[in-house]
């Protein structure tokens, strides 16, 4: 028995013992212990703790994940919420469709208030809209609308800030809740959290906004567009760095940064960070801490080395010796220095965590920037140096392809606005984003021609085939007449009245475009080798020109019944025979995306009066080939009258034969390439472009018109776009022993 006592002692003894050393902390909570002045418990590890972590950084970087200005989602959400009552817009519930129906996707800018300032940019925005093909005079036949007043800057502090747009607003009887509105912004927010307010009520407008942060974009409705500075052209812009087909060399450095490093408030915690993947070998970063008015009560230590660093080595050389250049948040999510990285082909890697990307609805990001991510900074070094090379060259490629398509100037800003707006209107015809991402890019690639890739003329090699061209026989025609081989005939797209020695009258098919000719029309017609091309006049049967072909205001555009890919564009004075003009159709199978001619000027600039000139002298280059007589594709048509405004049109039927020059210019535009010239068997003499002693008055007026239509045509377009090249084609290339008789192209073998 005394036993037993003993060992529940000892076990008794042993559980509290246990419960003391395991739960003392617990039981000194209880009344009978006493209690003890005991410090207060620390967690661990603290990032400020120098006694416990290196000092890789200065304490306040690390102290807390996020910036304590930084507003939190629920905050933004609150702002946003207070000033739009259509936080949950779409295209469904808050824009009229029915109003584009009638006249199609139209736009209407209110007219501007006297004495109302408009900054720069929004003036630029404003003129893009209006000498464009969207727009309308007329409000009645409006799809969307644009404020006059400028919204661009609706930071308090800004001098550009326009104040009670809100009451200005809702006195328009056209705003309607801001329903089928467009509003335009760039800078929203002031310090020192920079919310996305813009001080007014928007209703169910839409947005097109810099710096749009992804929990506050309405998908399907809203639209980001990139920060551009006020200097940003109006037109054209500057081509980027990295020329096409081109291999850029191995740069000097990997990674680059150079830039403000804000000591305090939004955005201090990303850039405060930089220097940390800074080796000074191949990846530099440098900040400066100068600017701001008092930057130098808040400097820190390492203020004075980072402003000596950072004038050590120019901004411009950094981006064209870099491979990847670092784009952080500032005070907003976006920077300027996004569109200089894509135009310098230095692949942007971005750290600004809820960026919508500009344009994202359409824009396949992933193939040109490197999305990271704030809080992974430090493992941005390893991750790039992963990318393979031909995938950082496809990254290069790629940002020059997009900076030339969609961002470097204000008028291509402003219409990837408004497509992406219209593609939403007619989902069934909309683009897809292989047309967005793949050169010549959306806006030029219209969705009213085709969604369909093989119709257009830049994807052939794509598919690695050449164009399909439909096979028609006409009764009645010699066989001989025919310019094509049968399994490469042209599908009539005009038919005219052709004869040949021995054969009967026939319908001769000849896909032709008559430029702008007074009085009655010619048609050419085409006879057997070796006869030349002649020309009578048409008669009036069922076969013939209907009456509209033959007003002086015709154009390229108007034809609307083309049925086959390849369009032969012949003037009446117009001296080829078949073979000549078969030999150009095969070379233009070889090249659908080009115009493929005979008669060829080049273009100069003269530094003497600084303007453009050409010339139709025969030199060893060429950038213009006329459509008197030449090959095209059928889409170009198509490009002539729905992507020109019309002001261009009526440009060029005030000038005399401008259609050539601008068909060309606009086809360059395009495919950034020059045309092909083929050879002539018969170089007839063609008449005089350029004035010399004893031309008459009318001649010297025509050349001055050319060369007005050329430098205003260039004007339009915003830079040159015609290319040069030294290149012409001919059906013999070398000399063989082969007699002539057995080669196709016999007529054409120079003796």
């Amino acid at each position: 028995m005394q036993t037993r006592k003993k060992y529940i002692f000892l076990t008794f003894l042993a559980f509290w013992l246990l419960l003391f050393f395991f739960g003392g902390e617990q039981l000194r909570r209880f009344a009978f212990f006493p209690r003890r002045n005991a410090p207060a418990r620390r967690s661990w590890p603290r990032w400020a703790d120098r006694t416990l972590l290196p000092s890789f950084a200065e304490p306040r970087e690390l102290q807390g994940d996020e910036d304590a200005a930084q507003p939190s989602p629920r905050a933004r959400r609150a702002a946003r919420l207070s000033t739009s009552q259509g936080s949950r817009c779409r295209m469904e519930s808050c824009f009229d469709a029915s109003r584009c129906r009638e006249h199609g996707f139209k736009v209407f800018t209110y007219p501007r208030e006297r004495g109302e300032p408009v900054s720069e940019s929004y003036g630029k925005i404003l003129a893009s809209i209006e000498s464009s093909r969207y727009y309308t005079p007329r409000p009645e036949e409006a799809c969307l609308f644009v404020l006059g007043i400028d919204t661009l800057d609706r930071d308090p502090l800004s001098a550009h800030y326009v104040r009670s747009v809100e009451q200005k607003i809702r006195a328009f009887p056209l705003w309607n809740s801001g329903r089928n509105h467009l509003i335009f912004n760039l800078y929203a927010g002031t310090w020192p959290n920079y919310t996305e307010e813009l001080g007014f009520d928007i209703g169910h407008a839409m947005l097109a906004k810099a710096s749009f942060y992804s929990e506050n974009f309405r998908p399907g409705f809203d639209v980001s567009i990139p920060l551009f500075p006020r200097e940003h052209p109006q037109r054209g812009g500057q081509s980027g760095w990295l020329h096409r087909d081109s291999v850029p060399p191995k740069k000097k450095y990997l990674l680059v940064f150079k830039g403000k490093r804000y000591l305090t408030g939004i955005g201090s915690g990303t850039r405060n960070a930089l220097h940390h993947i800074h080796n000074g070998r191949d990846i530099v970063s440098l900040t400066t801490c100068r600017h701001g008015k008092d930057w130098e009560r808040h400097k820190d230590t390492r203020c004075d080395q980072d402003n000596m660093d950072y004038e050590r080595f120019d901004y411009q050389e950094l981006l064209h010796n870099s491979t990847f250049c670092i784009v952080p948040r500032g005070r907003r999510l976006g920077s300027f220095r996004f569109l200089e990285a894509l135009q310098a082909a230095c692949i942007p890697v971005l750290l600004s965590d809820g960026w919508e990307l500009p344009f994202s609805e359409a824009i396949d990001w992933g193939k040109a920037a490197v999305v990271g991510s704030e809080r992974l900074l430090l493992q941005i070094p390893s991750a790039i140096r992963c990318i393979r090379p031909e995938r950082v060259l496809a990254f290069q490629q790629q940002t020059q392809f997009l900076w030339d398509a969609y961002f470097s100037s204000v008028d291509k800003i402003v219409h990837t606005t408004l497509e992406i707006i219209r593609d939403r209107l007619l989902p069934h015809r909309s683009r897809s984003r292989v047309l967005w991402n793949t050169l010549p890019g959306g806006l030029l690639a219209l969705p009213d021609f085709s969604t369909h890739l093989g119709d257009f003329p830049f994807y052939y090699l794509q598919h690695g085939r050449t164009p399909h061209l439909s096979v028609r026989h006409v009764p009645g025609a010699c066989p001989h007449m025919s310019p094509f081989p049968p399994h490469r005939r042209l599908q009539p797209y005009r038919q005219v009245h052709g004869t040949a020695p021995g054969c009967p009258p026939a319908r001769l098919p000849v896909p032709a475009h008559r430029q702008a000719h007074p009085g009655r029309l010619q048609v050419p017609v085409l006879r057997a080798d070796p006869g030349a091309v002649e020309l009578r006049e048409a008669t009036t049967t069922a076969w013939d020109v209907a009456a509209d072909h033959c007003a002086s205001d015709h154009h390229p555009g108007q034809d609307e019944a083309i049925r086959t890919d390849a369009v032969l564009s012949l003037d009446e004075d117009t001296s080829l025979s078949t073979s000549e003009v078969d030999f150009a159709f095969v070379v233009w199978r070889s090249f659908p995306e080009r115009i493929v001619g005979f008669s060829a000027w080049s273009h100069f600039w003269d530094p003497e009066q600084k303007r453009w000139g050409y010339t139709s002298r025969w030199t060893n280059k060429l950038s213009i080939v006329l459509t008197t007589a030449a090959f095209y594709h059928r889409y170009y048509h198509s490009l002539f009258t729905e992507y020109l405004p019309a002001g261009l049109r009526e440009l060029v039927d005030s000038l005399a034969a401008c259609e050539d020059i601008l068909m060309n210019l606009l086809v360059a535009a395009v495919t950034k390439l020059p045309p092909i010239k083929v050879t002539q068997w018969k170089q007839h003499k063609e008449a005089a472009s350029q004035p010399e002693k004893g031309t008459a008055a009318g001649g010297t007026r025509r050349f001055s018109q050319q060369q007005d239509c050329l430098n205003q045509l260039a004007d339009w377009f915003g830079s040159m776009p015609l290319v040069s090249s030294q290149l012409r084609l001919d059906p013999v290339l070398f000399k063989d022993q082969v007699s002539v008789l057995r080669k196709k192209y016999r007529h054409l073998e120079k003796p």
